[in-house]
């Protein structure tokens, strides 16, 4: 509800400037720009989205490889350790696990389109286990924030993006993106593991951080 006020209100602002350029500024050219812009960007706008199809397709065909062939579940077992202390209100075993390493894996890869629905089933998951139905859960509020603070390794459509519009090098903003996501992560993580008392410092978490930093290193 609140993204169609959001639209009528972008609109609504398009048409107002444009109507004082008219009436002020004597610009009898300004709606048949308008409109044409707007299918000019429309048309654009699904070509590019098309044009995405085939990558999004091949990754999320090698994510659902990977879970059937139990590969998820594997690794699901293998972080459990680690997501009992980020996520401690969700039990041992949880479906929900499986559904975060999902979403997790998806954002890694910088299939955020593809992550988006696995994270909406995540949070309702999470939703359930969530005493306080008014009130976000820890475990809510950690997943939203490794989700916004970037965790992507590997930022495949911005590849794709680059690519499409006939960037020499696509690969050549890796590292910067890399970098800045990195500490951008750490920071959200520590802020909120800080915040809901989580003992980051101990051996148990800090020996994934230094992994996760070593990895990229």
């Amino acid at each position: 509800m609140l993204l169609n006020y959001i639209w009528l209100g972008l609109f609504a602002i398009a048409f107002v400037v444009a109507l004082i350029r008219l009436i002020f500024f004597q610009d009898v050219e300004i709606f048949p720009l308008m409109v044409k812009t707007m299918f000019d960007r429309a048309d654009k706008a699904f070509a590019l989205s098309l044009s995405l199809t085939g990558v999004l397709a091949l990754w999320l065909g090698i994510m659902k490889i990977g879970e059937r062939a139990g590969i998820v579940e594997m690794l699901a077992k293998a972080v459990a350790p680690l997501f009992s202390k980020i996520f401690p209100e969700i039990p041992k075993d949880h479906p929900v696990i499986g559904k975060i390493l999902l979403n997790f894996s998806a954002n890694i890869l910088g299939l955020d389109n593809a992550g988006t629905p696995i994270g909406i089933k995540a949070m309702q998951d999470m939703q359930m286990l969530n005493p306080e139905m008014e009130t976000a859960s820890n475990s809510q509020i950690m997943f939203i924030v490794l989700n916004a603070s970037g965790m992507t390794i590997l930022p495949i459509s911005i590849f794709a993006f680059r690519a499409k519009y006939g960037a020499i090098n696509p690969t050549d903003v890796f590292i910067p993106l890399l970098i800045a996501k990195s500490f951008s992560l750490l920071a959200g993580f520590a802020f909120v593991a800080v915040k809901q008392k989580i003992a980051i410092w101990q051996w148990s978490m800090l020996k994934y951080i230094i992994g996760y930093f070593g990895v990229l290193a």
